[in-house]
């Protein structure tokens, strides 16, 4: 396989996450993240669940791939995700060592590593990650706009 088979196929599999996160309503993004080919941790958002704010798919997989290995830098590993991290999640990025980022879909509206800001390619930061983004955008994109025409289809009953 190449890296875009690879790529391909891993946000294939954040996908699912997403979906499985849209069942229990909560915003559907998924997150995986991926040393040596194995997946070494794998969220989705619980911000819901947990009433908490910060608990993104991309922060609880960075918690549960720092517990796996051991250790709080994320080096030899990709990142991949449904959405477009935020500010947030993109600051986790930096500061977890995360080399490698892989995105769905684009957010104009929260985006912080292509959209709004570069914040994972900033020369100016001490940390960059590189980043993959648009890998099956279509399908991620869609699981978001199902979700939000549902919730809005919901408010007008």
């Amino acid at each position: 396989m190449d890296q875009q088979q690879i790529d391909e196929h891993f946000m294939g599999r954040a996908l699912e996450l997403a979906y499985q996160a849209m069942e229990l309503d909560e915003v559907p993004v998924g997150a995986l993240i991926v040393r040596d080919h194995q997946i070494i941790a794998a969220a989705s958002n619980q911000r819901q669940m947990l009433k908490d704010p910060t608990a993104h798919a991309e922060m609880i997989a960075i918690t549960q791939a720092a517990a796996a290995i051991g250790d709080w830098r994320l080096e030899k590993t990709t990142l991949y995700v449904t959405l477009e991290p935020c500010p947030m999640c993109a600051g986790a990025i930096l500061q977890s060592r995360v080399p490698r980022v892989v995105f769905g879909a684009s957010d104009p509206k929260a985006g912080a590593v292509t959209s709004l800001f570069q914040l994972l390619e900033d020369d100016r930061l001490n940390h960059q990650s590189e980043v993959v983004a648009g890998i099956k955008a279509e399908p991620c994109g869609r699981v978001l706009t199902d979700f939000f025409a549902s919730k809005r289809a919901l408010g007008k009953k």
